[in-house]
């Protein structure tokens, strides 16, 4: 038997809850359209209303079954208030957290500001980091929880003009561990998944030069991206 757009049944997400946060662009709208392939009931968030709109007109469209609403992640009161939301929404259990959504500049390290640090680390560790508080107990409530930090290869090794970046998803990926151990008595495994650079809006948006796209190519294998 196949799932929605052909889905394998065998990795079926059949009555399975999920939050998705930075679903409308790049990895996470590729996530949610695979989890609504699987079969699964999803929430997403976005800062872009149009963004958002359109995309769940498209989700609508496939027979993938996705709500949404429009939230700035930066901010600990709109956090709050998606994850109200999203409890309601699920009755009181969620079984997926994927932590998506982020941000980043590229400077060199003499020329970040205190703006700078607090947006990239707001965005990409402590709103993830937050939710993952507010979620636990929903999490838990499902018998059967799954958290999912979108991290990246900037954590685990140098990347050229993205040290505040590459700081906020290094400790993205050291939280992963401890609330892996901290939260297994809990039933409710702790993930990391840590893409080198993909392209997609995020990238775009940051304008990346051609000597930062050969330097982050020449540490493939194959030398392209």
């Amino acid at each position: 038997m196949e799932q929605i757009g052909g889905g394998d049944a065998r990795w079926s997400l059949k009555g399975m809850s999920a939050l998705v946060t930075g679903g409308t662009r790049g990895i996470g709208h590729a996530i949610i359209e695979e989890f609504g392939r699987f079969g699964a009931t999803i929430y997403t968030c976005s800062r872009n209303q149009k963004e958002l709109d359109e995309c769940l007109q498209e989700w609508k469209s496939k027979g993938f079954r996705v709500a949404g609403s429009v939230r700035d992640l930066f901010v600990r009161a709109q956090r709050d208030k998606l994850m109200e939301t999203v409890s309601i929404y699920f009755d009181g259990k969620i079984n997926i957290l994927v932590n998506n959504a982020g941000t980043s500049r590229l400077k060199e390290a003499t020329e970040y500001t205190a703006e700078d640090y607090s947006l990239i680390m707001g965005t990409n560790f402590e709103a993830s980091y937050h939710l993952c508080q507010l979620a636990h107990p929903f999490l838990r409530a499902s018998a059967s929880g799954s958290i999912v930090f979108i991290s990246s290869v900037g954590g685990l090794m140098s990347v050229p003009s993205a040290s505040l970046y590459a700081a906020s998803k290094g400790a993205m990926n050291q939280v992963t561990k401890n609330l892996a151990c901290e939260w297994a008595k809990d039933n409710i495994r702790v993930n990391a998944v840590a893409p080198w650079i993909i392209e997609t809006s995020l990238i775009e948006a940051l304008t990346v030069n051609a000597y930062i796209l050969c330097t982050l190519a020449s540490q493939f294998a194959v030398s392209v991206l």
